[in-house]
C-alpha cells in the first residue's frame, strides 16, 4: 500500500471538509506555521488526539565511526522528538 502524498491529503480533506483545496491548504500551511513557532519558544505543540512536538536536549556522548571503528565524541543538541497521544495510540493499535 503506497502512502498519502501531500496532495491527496490536500483533497480527502476538502472533500471531507466541504472546504476548497486552496482553504484546506491554507489550513495546514498556518498549522504547520504555529507549530514551528510554539515549539520554538514554548517547547511543544499539541495536536489533541494525534501527538505533540516536543523540543529536547540531548546529552553529549560517545559514539564510532562506522567505517573506522574509531571511537568518537558526539556534541550535545537540540532535538524535536513526536510523541503519539495515547488516543492515537489505543485506536491505532
Amino acid at each position: 500500500m503506497a502512502k498519502m502524498t501531500k496532495g491527496q491529503l490536500l483533497n480527502a480533506m476538502a472533500e471531507a471538509t466541504g472546504m476548497s483545496k486552496k482553504e484546506v491548504t491554507n489550513f495546514f500551511d498556518q498549522l504547520t506555521a504555529m507549530a514551528y513557532k510554539e515549539v520554538k519558544s514554548n517547547g511543544e505543540f499539541a495536536i489533541p488526539g494525534i501527538g505533540k512536538l516536543v523540543k529536547m536536549h540531548r546529552k553529549e556522548r560517545m559514539g564510532r565511526n562506522p567505517a573506522t571503528g574509531e571511537t568518537i565524541k558526539i556534541a550535545a543538541k537540540t532535538v524535536v522528538k513526536f510523541r503519539v497521544a495515547k488516543a492515537a495510540k489505543d485506536s491505532l493499535l
